[in-house]
């Protein structure tokens, strides 16, 4: 799918991108499908603001996508491919032959008027849905569960793929777009084909209004404060963090960059085999 660029009358669509949207096929989403999005604003239960930069935007409904494809053994027809608001991925409405309707995140090549399957006895075609053992070594997959039954937790968002790399001792040497492998259960379930909307990481907003469109507002930098009302505020003039001597932080003290987010002693380590950054796991 391409993006569209303009040419630069205007400040704004000087660098401004769109998707071109060529693949939709309907406008409006299936009804018993769609609920209502309640925006909080950034606020908790008590109302206090606990996300900052949230506030605003168009109104959106949240479609009930089926991440399980627990519909085992029944052929399926892909109706549309439609557009969803709160995802990067297109979503492929499929209707079953008892009338069922469900909507699933659109693989690469999915075209209205293909048939889709779930089951050990699918072909491995895109969009067909198979447990690990039954797929071919080598397939990209998406929508990967990581616990068996639990529906596809791994691989959702635009243009993602992982590789299934091997099998041995019940276990599937799965490579995930992070570069990460992890062995995961081979009675899980995966998706064939790679997430559709390729091009969905060559969009450039391009212009705040399209921010303020998704509900993103403004946020003043930390060192554009004063020293009483950030960590990184003040000093004589401009100043990359703060003095030049700080970590970058939130307005609390929270190091924003280089501190690790992950637990340590966590235990599904035991199921990484290679680290996202190329190191092997270390053995416990």
């Amino acid at each position: 799918m391409p993006v569209k660029t303009f040419r630069p009358l205007t400040p704004s669509t000087r660098y401004i991108t769109v998707a071109s949207f060529a693949e939709i096929t309907k406008s409006k989403p299936e009804k018993s499908l769609v609920v209502i999005r309640k925006k909080t604003g950034g606020r908790n239960t008590y109302g206090r603001v606990t996300a900052r930069g949230i506030g605003g935007g168009h109104k959106q409904k949240i479609r009930l996508v089926d991440f399980k494809r627990d519909k085992r053994g029944v052929e399926a027809e892909v109706k549309a491919i439609e557009y969803d608001p709160i995802r990067s991925a297109r979503l492929a409405l499929l209707q079953y032959k008892d009338g069922d309707k469900r909507y699933i995140v659109a693989p690469e090549g999915l075209k209205v008027g293909v048939k889709v399957l779930s089951g050990p006895n699918a072909a491995p075609d895109v969009g067909n849905c198979l447990p690990l053992k039954a797929i071919p070594v080598g397939m990209p997959v998406h929508n990967l569960e990581l616990s068996p039954g639990r529906g596809g937790q791994l691989v959702r968002s635009a243009g993602g793929a992982a590789t299934l790399m091997s099998r041995d001792e019940g276990y599937a040497l799965v490579r995930l777009p992070s570069g990460e492998i992890r062995k995961i259960n081979e009675i899980c379930y995966a998706t064939i084909g790679q997430v559709g909307n390729i091009e969905h990481e060559n969009v450039k907003l391009g212009k705040a209004g399209r921010s303020r469109h998704l509900g993103i507002r403004p946020i003043n930098r930390g060192v554009a404060r004063n020293p009483v009302d950030h960590p990184n505020g003040g000093g004589a003039g401009k100043s990359k963090s703060g003095g030049g001597w700080q970590q970058p932080t939130s307005p609390w003290g929270l190091i924003a960059k280089g501190k690790r987010t992950r637990q340590h002693r966590k235990h599904s380590d035991r199921f990484i085999v290679v680290r996202r950054d190329g190191r092997p796991m270390k053995k416990k």
